[in-house]
């Protein structure tokens, strides 16, 4: 990953993906605005630069993908993130959604498990322009209790079950989504808490995730 930078080449591109978005239902103007605000190339090696604006996820370190957009956007969109809002983001990756999150305003506490995606995710250069990014290495499983409560929680990975200590973490009134499921798929699900505590939930579409798993990987 490099900050690199930005052409009126890749620019255009971007442009297009969005509006390829917009076509597909995204329909949120922050999300799209964020869309096309961050360079999702420059999360990405230099040998997959070419097709960063296409609307595929692509391999990237310790076996993890780089989610493709569309799916980057409609969590982000079923979030309903606003301005200021404290976001615990489980799983980093490549960080493209944590900078996501960040453009729209949001206070973004983002947990990876794993160790080299950490470090370089906590150094990438393109990361100083989001001083509202804190970086945490940990097991996504616990969430950042030190932290707690949060307005909002987005999980990246396939957990098989919801996981109760990220239940805990989330303010009443707060939003949580999560794709939940095994290898053969996963349903996309919003969690809203009741302000007296209960859980309302609703199901959406089928993705396929990378499997959330416990611990934390050196």
């Amino acid at each position: 990953m490099d900050q690199g930078e930005d052409s009126y080449r890749q620019q255009g591109l971007r442009k297009r993906l969005v509006e390829s978005l917009r076509e597909k239902g995204i329909s949120s103007p922050a999300v799209l605005d964020a869309m096309n605000a961050v360079p999702r190339h420059v999360f990405m090696d230099t040998a997959l630069e070419a097709f960063a604006y296409q609307d595929r996820a692509f391999p990237i370190a310790e076996g993890q993908t780089i989610s493709q957009p569309y799916t980057v956007a409609y969590q982000t969109q079923l979030l309903q993130v606003r301005r200021f809002d404290k976001v615990l983001e489980i799983g980093t990756g490549s960080g493209f959604q944590a900078c996501i999150l960040a453009e729209m305003g949001a206070v973004v506490f983002t947990v990876e498990r794993q160790r080299k995606l950490f470090d370089r995710f906590r150094e990438f250069a393109y990361k100083s322009r989001y001083p509202n990014i804190r970086c945490f290495y940990g097991d996504g499983y616990e969430g950042l209790p030190t932290y707690a409560p949060f307005d909002r929680i987005l999980v990246t990975a396939a957990a098989p079950v919801i996981p109760d200590q990220l239940l805990v973490q989330l303010k009443p009134g707060g939003i949580m989504v999560i794709p939940v499921g095994g290898k053969e798929g996963q349903r996309m699900i919003r969690l809203e808490k009741t302000a007296d505590g209960g859980i309302h939930q609703e199901v959406y579409d089928n993705f396929s995730f990378v499997p959330m798993l416990e611990g934390k990987k050196g």
